[in-house]
C-alpha cells in the first residue's frame, strides 16, 4: 500500500501515519522526494486493512494498493529515476557508464593492464572476479583474497572505483571492505539471505537477473536489498535461458524499456555472458544502448587466448577500442554521451 502525502505536509502528519502503520504490524518505508514524501506500507496481510485507515489521516492526499508483488523498486514508490552514486560515478543519470574489466582477476599484471587500458578507452568503473561461482567443482574458482587485494591496488593506482562478485552471506563485509560495488551473480538472484546482508550494508550493488528469471522475480528480488534501506542498487540484464542454443543465452532487450516503464532502479546490460563469444558482443552492446541501458558491464581481456576464465566472451583491448567509438555515436543518436 502506497501513502502519498500532500506538498508540504508536517514531519507530525508524516509520523502519525508511519505510527499507524506500525501499531497495525507493518513495516514502512519512506521516500522522501523535494516535492512530497511517499510512505509504503509493507507486510503480507495489508490487503486485510482499508485504505481508509490512512487516507482519513491529516496531511495524507491519497492512499493506493500496488498490486505487484515488488513494492520498493516500483514507480508508485518512487516515480523519479534513481541514480547510483559511487564514488562520483553516476549510475542512471545522462551519462552511460561503461564497466569492463576481466572476468577473473588472475595475476597483478593482468589486471593493472587491464584497468589502464579500458580506463584509457572510456570505462568510468572497473570489474574482475575475485570470487567465481562454477558449475564445476574443478574449475577456477577465483584468487578470493588475494584478487580482492589486487583489485584494491589497481584501484589506487589507476583511480577507478571496484565491480566484484559476492557470492557468500559471511562475505559481505570483506568484499564491501574492498570492492566499491558489490555484484549479485544471476545465480545468487534468489539467495535471500546474501541480499539481506548486502541491503543492511548499504554498499552499491549490480543485482543481476536470474538465469530463466521473470522481471517480476528480478524486481522482487531487488525489494530484499531496498527493504533493508539499501538505495544504492543496479539492476543488471544478462540474457535467460530459453530454447534457443545460438548464444550462450537470450538477451532480453524488451526487458530495458519494460523495466524502466515499471521501476526507478538504474539498468544495466551485460552483453558478455549473453553472448558467449567476443564476436557477438559488439553487437548486442551497441543494441543495449539503443534500447535504454544505463550502462554496461563488458569482459575485456589483454590476452583472451590465456584468460583462466570465459576466454571466448571476453574483448582484446583493440576489440574494445573499436567497440567504444561505435557506442559513442549510439548514444549521442539516443541523446546520451559515454
Amino acid at each position: 500500500m502506497i501513502v502519498e502525502m500532500r506538498k508540504g505536509a508536517s514531519k507530525a502528519e508524516v509520523d502519525q501515519v508511519v505510527k499507524r502503520a506500525r501499531s497495525l504490524g507493518f513495516d514502512v518505508q519512506l521516500n522522501c522526494g523535494t516535492d512530497m514524501v511517499v510512505v509504503a506500507i509493507l507486510g503480507s496481510n495489508t490487503g486485510q486493512v482499508s485504505t481508509d485507515v490512512f487516507a482519513v489521516l491529516p496531511g495524507v492526499e491519497a492512499v493506493a494498493r500496488i498490486m505487484k508483488p515488488y513494492k520498493l523498486a516500483s514507480r508508485e514508490f518512487k516515480p523519479q529515476n534513481s541514480i547510483v552514486n559511487v564514488n562520483g560515478v553516476e549510475i542512471g543519470g545522462q551519462r552511460i557508464v561503461i564497466m569492463a574489466g576481466p572476468c577473473a582477476v588472475e595475476s597483478e599484471k593482468q589486471i593493472t593492464e587491464t584497468a589502464r587500458g579500458v580506463t584509457a578507452l572510456g570505462a568510468r568503473v572497473l570489474r574482475g572476479g575475485a570470487y567465481k561461482p562454477r558449475t564445476s567443482p574443478f574449475s577456477f574458482q577465483g584468487l578470493k583474497t588475494k584478487g580482492l587485494k589486487m583489485l584494491a591496488r589497481v584501484r589506487e593506482e589507476v583511480g577507478v572505483p571496484i565491480v566484484t562478485e559476492v557470492t557468500d552471506s559471511r562475505d559481505v563485509a570483506l568484499v564491501a571492505r574492498y570492492a566499491d560495488v558489490l555484484q549479485v551473480g544471476a545465480r545468487s538472484m534468489q539467495n535471500f539471505t546474501l541480499l539481506q546482508e548486502i541491503g543492511k550494508s548499504k554498499h552499491p550493488v549490480v543485482l543481476k537477473r536470474g538465469l530463466s528469471s521473470t522481471i517480476t522475480e528480478w524486481l522482487t528480488a531487488a525489494d530484499y536489498l531496498l527493504a533493508e534501506g539499501n538505495e544504492n542498487v543496479i539492476l543488471c540484464e544478462r540474457g535467460i535461458r530459453t530454447f534457443e542454443e545460438s548464444a550462450r543465452f537470450s538477451l532480453d532487450i524488451c526487458s530495458l524499456p519494460v523495466v524502466k516503464k515499471v521501476s526507478h532502479l538504474p539498468i544495466i546490460v551485460d552483453p558478455s555472458h549473453a553472448a558467449g563469444h567476443f564476436d557477438l558482443v559488439p553487437a548486442i552492446a551497441r543494441a543495449a544502448i539503443a534500447g535504454g541501458a544505463d550502462g554496461l558491464l563488458i569482459e575485456v581481456h589483454p590476452n583472451p587466448q590465456e584468460a583462466l576464465v570465459d576466454g571466448l566472451q571476453s574483448l582484446t583491448l583493440q576489440n574494445f577500442e573499436k567497440l567504444m567509438v561505435d557506442l559513442r555515436k549510439i548514444a549521442e543518436a539516443v541523446g546520451r554521451y559515454i
